[in-house]
């Protein structure tokens, strides 16, 4: 088993592929476009969209399930003859925001009045449920860890607090001189009751200019995943498999971060794996 505190990174690629640098997918008005056939695997997929002021972006989900989420700026979804009001927020260190479900089969637009930016989290599923408005109120608000691993994590769609058939994602904002996704874990096999087979996107955006981050995944396996990336606003790190932690915010610039996940499971759920390594020294930063 990798150890990362005995692994070394100088005899090995900085990222595999597998750090999406900021205007890597971009196209059109996306700024950040990542579908399965692109990272390689089969559920998770990625898109930012920039709208300027009355902007709008009509899309079929597919296959998907989808979820809107403003990065910043407010917008209006239509879809299955619903229409939801979304406030946003001004940027995503200003709060949580209110969102909107889009299932799969399904035409959807974004319209924008004032422009902004809004993420598109997705999933391959097979199930398809009604289209549905997330009210911000209603996201669960976590403090994780404590002192230098303190964090916070916004569970707008984690297994337990809304329901979608195969996506689950969250947010998490990190301290400057913070550490977070602390202890390494790994969501990589198909254990029940134990561990959950789950492709991750992390998607990146630091308060402050010229703030930067830095994250780990190391291999749980021969062969597999190894990323040591530094991230600004606008990168992503993909994670197939692996131990994935720390995610390290610079002194003084807050990381945000955006994880996007999905997997093969026949039940949505977050179950992972810590480090054995990390444990006694680590206890209470989870």
């Amino acid at each position: 088993m990798t150890d990362p505190r005995t692994h070394s990174t100088t005899d090995v690629p900085r990222s595999n592929g597998l750090y999406v640098p900021k205007g890597a997918t971009a196209g059109g008005l996306y700024a950040v476009d990542i579908d399965p056939k692109y990272a390689g695997w089969t559920h998770s997929s990625l898109r930012v969209v920039d709208l300027g002021p009355g902007g709008t972006h009509t899309f079929t989900t597919g296959d998907s399930e989808w979820i809107v989420l403003p990065l910043s700026g407010a917008c209006t979804v239509r879809t299955e003859d619903e229409e939801f009001q979304i406030l946003g927020r001004e940027s995503v260190f200003a709060g949580v925001s209110d969102f909107a479900y889009v299932p799969r089969d399904a035409r959807a637009q974004i319209a924008s009045g004032a422009g902004g930016r809004f993420a598109l989290a997705g999933a391959k599923c097979e199930r398809r449920l009604p289209a549905r408005y997330g009210p911000a109120p209603e996201v669960p608000v976590e403090d994780r860890g404590s002192g230098d691993c303190a964090r916070q994590v916004r569970n707008f769609a984690s297994a337990d607090a809304f329901e979608c058939d195969k996506l689950i994602a969250v947010e998490v904002i990190t301290p400057g001189g913070n550490w977070s996704s602390y202890p390494p874990h790994k969501h990589d096999e198909h254990r029940p009751g134990a561990e959950s087979e789950l492709e991750e996107i992390y998607y990146f955006e630091i308060d402050g200019p010229n703030g930067f981050g830095y994250q780990r995944v190391f291999p749980s396996r021969e062969g597999g995943s190894d990323v040591l990336a530094e991230v600004r606003t606008g990168d992503a790190v993909l994670v197939p498999d692996g131990w994935h932690g720390p995610s390290i915010a610079q002194p003084g610039h807050t990381m945000y971060y955006l994880n996007v996940m999905a997997g093969p499971g026949e039940e949505r759920e977050w179950r992972i794996c810590f480090h054995p390594g990390h444990l006694e020294s680590t206890e209470g930063y989870r």
